[in-house]
């Protein structure tokens, strides 16, 4: 068996994962994700009961059980880059003896779903829908720091984009990946389905012009017209590329489902979602 070595494992003196500060015992099968850490309590007042509540940074985590399945609500905060900290910590929690720092022998699969809030960019997509998705692009580069991370990413997409969108080599190479197909049948099954773009932030990347110009001001308009085997891109959000990708090289089921609060071909934003959000967290409650 591996051993991971502390420096790249770094585990606090209490026994619990650096960022996150969660022992195992503490993480459900479950999770729902989120960015913002005050969503966290939102989820958890649906649960019957809670029996663990720790806050570390951005990372805010709540276990309970909901309908006798018991879950583990968390946030990750904003980025690929907040993903890649989450996702490794999560499986280490669940497939790593943190005593003996090895891996260990039986795996221990999770599931895992991102609700989150996105920018429509179809007309199909108007403020209000949820969206999953399907398959994901990442802008961040993130999965081609992992082995075999091309393996799971969509070339044949990957080169189409490209050539339709006249993507400049300047840019980072884009990835795809795809979600659980079951985890979409069996919630996402009354949702709109298509290609989510996970942007490395949120202006400039999004195509939003606010006092520094756009080195590719046409981006989006190519970027609504690309289509592939029947899916657009239907919505830009910051997360959803990096937790698809992880969760299948590392063998974990993942899914994120986002409602539209801005309609970025309508030119519309909505600011006051709540109801919408609610609404949300209690479908992927009810069907995770």
């Amino acid at each position: 068996m591996r051993t991971i070595p502390p420096d790249h494992l770094p585990i606090n003196t209490d026994g619990s994962v650096f960022h996150l500060h969660l022992k195992p015992e503490q993480l459900a099968d479950k999770v729902v994700m989120m960015g913002d850490p005050e969503r966290v309590p939102v989820v958890a007042a649906y649960f019957d009961s809670i029996e663990f509540d720790r806050q570390s940074r951005e990372f805010r985590t709540i276990t309970g059980t909901y309908n006798g399945k018991r879950i583990t609500a968390l946030s990750h905060g904003i980025g690929c880059d907040n993903i890649d900290i989450v996702m490794t910590e999560l499986d280490a929690l669940a497939n790593i003896d943190l005593q003996t720092r090895e891996v260990k022998k039986d795996f221990r699969q999770l599931t895992l779903v991102r609700i989150g809030t996105s920018g429509g960019l179809q007309p199909f997509c108007p403020i209000g829908t949820y969206v999953i998705s399907e398959i994901s692009m990442g802008m961040d580069g993130l999965i081609f720091f992992y082995e075999n991370g091309e393996r799971i990413a969509n070339k044949e997409l990957s080169l189409q984009f490209m050539a339709h969108t006249r993507w400049s080599g300047s840019l980072a190479q884009p990835y795809f990946a795809a979600s659980d197909e079951e985890l979409i049948k069996r919630i996402g099954f009354d949702m709109i389905k298509g290609i989510t773009i996970s942007a490395s932030g949120f202006y400039g990347p999004q195509g939003r012009h606010v006092r520094l110009g756009l080195s590719h001001p046409e981006m989006n308009k190519r970027i609504e017209s690309f289509e592939y085997n029947g899916l657009k891109i239907a919505n830009y959000e910051m997360e959803s590329a990096a937790l698809a990708a992880l969760a299948a090289l590392m063998g974990h089921k993942a899914l994120t489902a986002c409602v539209i609060i801005a309609g970025r071909y309508s030119g519309g934003m909505n600011t006051d979602y709540k109801g919408s959000f609610d609404e949300l967290i209690q479908k992927v409650l009810d069907r995770i």
